[in-house]
């Protein structure tokens, strides 16, 4: 047994077919089959039921499946301890980043980040939190920036800061004589959101659920932009929230729109999480030191209501 056996296997276990399992660690299809069947040989077992459409695992294939990420994980660590012992830090990385926060976060830090650390390859992907989550815990990526807390024992978690909810209202609307905003103030039937799968949505929903009573009117949208819902709200059509960092680059006539919060200010955790096995820790701990050293210049708030970006049942 083969710790590159036991790669070609979770590759064929992730795609179901092995023409394409093959492409995706870079062996012609042929070897990989006669790889796979010499473990199975080895192992006087059957790992995938090849009768089916898609190719499926067997009973006992799934079993080895959960075994063989964890062997291939501990083989991962031996490398980090190398490369932490060397005080290396580079490599390829595998970061992904919830579209909430990617467009303001990114910038902020990237570019003093791959300067400072240059041998560090960066591999950058845009996913909802519950892809960002599957492909944690099935090693696709090392780590990611996103909303918590997640409520999932195999996800570690380590704060990057607390970003506070800021209304966004117009002239014409109830709320726009206010100076400062209490969360009672909030109607979930007025509000524009972002559209289904969004972590802040659900936030918002989170937080406006004490105050609904009544059903949603007849008109409701949703989209996949902030900027749509701020000119939605200047067309007179609603009110909506916006994450601290979305507003800052904001022209001076869209700030006077803004409201925000008494204290406490309702507010989302963003955090890097990681799989628990804890793997290129030394890269993880260079990512957070760096965004931490940005973003404390930025958001200096510290009575915040953490808003949970879990759905609401």
């Amino acid at each position: 047994m083969t710790i590159t056996q036991l790669y070609y296997v979770l590759a064929v276990a992730e795609h179901k077919n092995f023409t394409k399992a093959a492409k995706k660690v870079f062996v012609t299809q042929p070897t990989l089959s006669m790889q796979i069947q010499k473990l199975e040989e080895e192992l006087k077992i059957t790992i995938f039921d090849r009768s089916k459409k898609p190719i499926a695992l067997t009973e006992v294939g799934a079993k080895l499946i959960d075994q063989a990420r964890n062997i291939i994980s501990e083989s991962e660590r031996l490398q980090d301890i190398v490369d932490q012992q060397k005080g290396f830090i580079g490599g390829e990385f595998r970061l992904g980043m919830i579209p909430t926060v990617m467009p303001t976060l990114l910038p902020m830090f990237l570019k003093g980040f791959i300067k400072k650390y240059p041998k560090v390859k960066l591999k950058i992907e845009e996913l909802h939190t519950a892809a960002i989550i599957e492909k944690l815990l099935e090693g696709h990526l090392d780590a990611a920036i996103a909303a918590t807390p997640l409520l999932n024992d195999n996800i570690k978690k380590r704060v990057l800061y607390y970003e506070p909810f800021v209304a966004y209202t117009t002239e014409n609307h109830r709320l726009s004589t206010k100076n400062k905003l209490n969360v009672e103030d909030l109607d979930i039937n007025e509000m524009l959101l972002l559209e289904d799968g969004h972590c802040f949505r659900d936030g918002i929903i989170n937080l406006c659920k004490s105050n609904q009573t009544t059903t949603p009117d007849q008109f409701q949208l949703a989209s996949g932009s902030f900027e749509t819902l701020v000119k939605l709200s200047n067309e007179g059509l609603g009110m909506t929230l916006l994450p601290y960092l979305q507003t800052i680059e904001m022209n001076a006539a869209e700030k006077q729109h803004l409201r925000h919060f008494n204290d406490p200010v309702p507010a989302r955790e963003i955090s890097l999480i990681f799989n628990k096995n804890e793997l290129k820790g030394h890269i993880i701990e260079a990512l957070q030191t760096s965004i931490a050293g940005i973003i404390k210049g930025a958001i200096a708030f510290q009575d915040v209501n953490i808003i949970s970006p879990i759905p609401s049942k």
